[in-house]
Formats: C-alpha cells, structure tokens, sequence
C-alpha cells in the first residue's frame, strides 16, 4: 500500500481515464498528485520527460497517456498510432526505472486480444493468433507495453502491473466524430440529429460552438461548421458523418457484440489494483514461464452495437430513423472479457449498462448548458 503521502504522477491526467483515476486518488486522500497536460509535457520528447523526472521524482506512476481514437482513426493514422504509443511507452516506463519507481500502472486495451480468440478472452489468450487488423498497430504498441513493464519486473525486481480494460466511456469523453470511440460517438450523433429534427438550431450552434466539426471531400477543401456557419454549411458537413434530420446512419452493420464499462468504474479498479496489488499477485505460484500477467478490466456482460444504438435512442428521445452502412467495417465481431482473475482480486463492476448511458448524455447536455 502506498503511503498517503506518495507522490503519484499520474500521465494524462486529462483524459477519459486519468481525470477519473485522479479525482479516485483524491477521494481516498491522496493528495501529492503530479500532471502535466500536453502543452506543459509532451510525452513524445524523451529528454522533456527525463527532465520532469529530474524534477519531480515521483514515488508512483500511472501512464494513462495514450494515442486512441476508434475504427475510422486505427485506420487512416497507422503509423501515428503505432509510434507515438511505443515512444510514450518507452520514455515514461524507461525514466520510472531509471528513477527508482516504486510501483507503476500500465493502461492497455483489450483490442491486444486475438481477433478470433475463444469468449470470454482470458488474459492466456494473449499472442495465439493474429490481430483485428483495423487496430493492430494499436495493439501491438500496448502488446509492447505490458511486455516491458513484464520483463522489467522479471529481470530487475520491479513492481508493474499493465491492467487491459474494455470499451470505456464517461465524464470527459471524447466526443470528435471522426477519432472518438463507438458510444460518444453515437451520442453526439443521435442528439445532433434530434436537434435538427426539432428545429433547434440554436442547441445545435451551441453543440458545434464547443466542439466544431470537419469534413475534407475528396479531392475538395476543407469545411468546417461550427456556431457561426449556414445551416446549409452545417448540414453538409453533418450529412458526411451520418447526421440528418430524418436519421442517423452508424457504421458496420450494428451485429458486433461489445462490452462497456463506466470510467469512474475503470479508475476504481485501477487505484485498486495500484494500492492492493503486486506483480506477484498477477500468475500462478511456481509457474515455470511468468507470462500474461496483464489483468482484465470489464463486466463480463456484453451487447450489439445496434443494441446500444437503440438505447441511446430511447435515452436521447429522437424520433428518426437508425440506419447501418454495411459497407464500413464492422471491427472485430465479439470481444468479451473473462474477469475472473480482476474478481479474485478483490474488484467487481456496479454500474450497467443503461446507468452509464443515462449518466454520459447527462454530463454531456450539462457541459453544453455551461459552456453557453
């Protein structure tokens, strides 16, 4: 257990995750927190790092900073995907062993499963079979994290535990139409579309106001709608992300079964695993190869796509019509998370399915209202 005095970096502190496993560590009175935003940090910059780490030596690290975006973004930003993850990765576990950390939280993703591995995926799993290929640089680049805080712990004696939780969405979500994750992303799109259903632009200038959207046509200029655009500039550009006023229309064909789970949810298990667990904790006593000591992070339940499509539906009130473009890839058809490891543990999930969705459209109507 961590002294409540340890000095905690936590890396990404503004994100979906880090703001969530920040505000946990605050409540259970950890109060020396350390965070940089991009601007103060970049991640990417070895010798900036090293030099934070000069400065502030902390006692304790969780490297929530990653690189994530969904389908669209995996597939047209490989290369940046891939090496802006490993160079955060390797600037930050390096300069933690380089400075004494004494214990260090790796955040991955389930997306380093196996496309075709058995359900529920158990962390065994893990290198069995090829990779969904429209995130594999991702994956790889998270597959390379928790190997080396693995090999660091198992040469070197250190204390590093890699958690890979599933689907996350919350408070603090990323909400671009183009690089956020399956359900902000539906949100945004089904509110957008009641707005313009019912006539209320001002919702709509409002919603565009805080967070603008573009769109580059083929061969074409860019165009940008934000709160001061032609509603026929607006609607063009929401029309090229599958927002009308009569429907939505969502990529794939809604058929893939996902799992997800509340971010307060994922920053509980975290804090909870940084202060109650060690890497001998993590794989049988004995074992003669010490591998796929990464832990699972979820709920063990699952749903479609088309499912939480529906629901969102039900929860924003918009009356048009949900359609599928079976054209767009669907990514990989199921990926359920066996935690029965993160249960023996000590930490099971509270928040479903429909809480989370209630709480997110909340959290995302109140945003707009404050910042207008």
């Amino acid at each position: 257990m961590l002294d409540k005095n340890a000095k905690i970096y936590v890396a990404g502190h503004h994100g979906l995750v880090g703001s969530a496993i920040w505000n946990n560590l605050k409540r259970r009175g950890y109060a020396n927190l350390v965070g940089r935003s991009h601007g103060e940090l970049d991640l990417l910059d070895g010798a900036a790092v090293k030099a934070f780490f000069d400065a502030e030596r902390p006692d304790a690290v969780v490297l929530a900073a990653a690189k994530v975006g969904g389908i669209m973004a995996n597939l047209q930003y490989r290369a940046d995907f891939i090496y802006e993850n490993l160079q955060i990765q390797q600037n930050v576990i390096g300069e933690s062993f380089r400075h004494g950390v004494r214990k260090l939280l790796f955040l991955g993703s389930t997306c380093i499963y196996p496309r075709e591995a058995s359900q529920p995926i158990r962390e065994e799993a893990l290198l069995t079979s090829p990779l969904e290929y429209t995130n594999e640089p991702y994956a790889i680049a998270k597959i390379a994290g928790l190997k080396m805080c693995e090999s660091f712990n198992l040469q070197y004696g250190t204390n590093y535990i890699a958690v890979m939780p599933t689907n996350l969405y919350g408070p603090n979500d990323n909400f671009h139409l183009e690089n956020s994750h399956v359900l902000p992303a539906m949100i945004r799109k089904i509110h957008l579309a009641k707005c313009l259903n019912e006539g209320r632009w001002d919702d709509v200038r409002k919603d565009l106001g805080l967070r603008p959207v573009s769109m580059t046509p083929a061969g074409g200029e860019k165009r940008v709608a934000d709160a001061s655009s032609s509603e026929a500039e607006i609607l063009q550009v929401l029309e090229h992300y599958g927002v009308t006023p009569e429907a939505v229309t969502l990529w794939g064909t809604g058929k893939p079964l996902r799992e997800f789970l509340w971010s307060e949810e994922m920053a509980d298990a975290s804090v909870h695993v940084l202060l109650n667990v060690d890497f001998k904790d993590t794989y049988a006593p004995g074992a003669s190869d010490i591998r796929n000591c990464h832990i699972n992070v979820g709920t063990g339940k699952e749903l479609t796509i088309r499912e939480v499509a529906e629901k969102i539906m039900a929860e924003v009130g918009f009356r048009g019509v949900l359609r599928w473009d079976a054209s767009k890839p669907d990514g990989t058809m199921r990926k359920l998370t066996d935690v029965t490891k993160l249960h023996d543990l000590g930490w099971c999930h509270k928040v479903e399915i429909d809480e989370g969705i209630h709480r997110l459209y909340a959290w995302y109507r109140e945003g707009i209202c404050i910042n207008h």
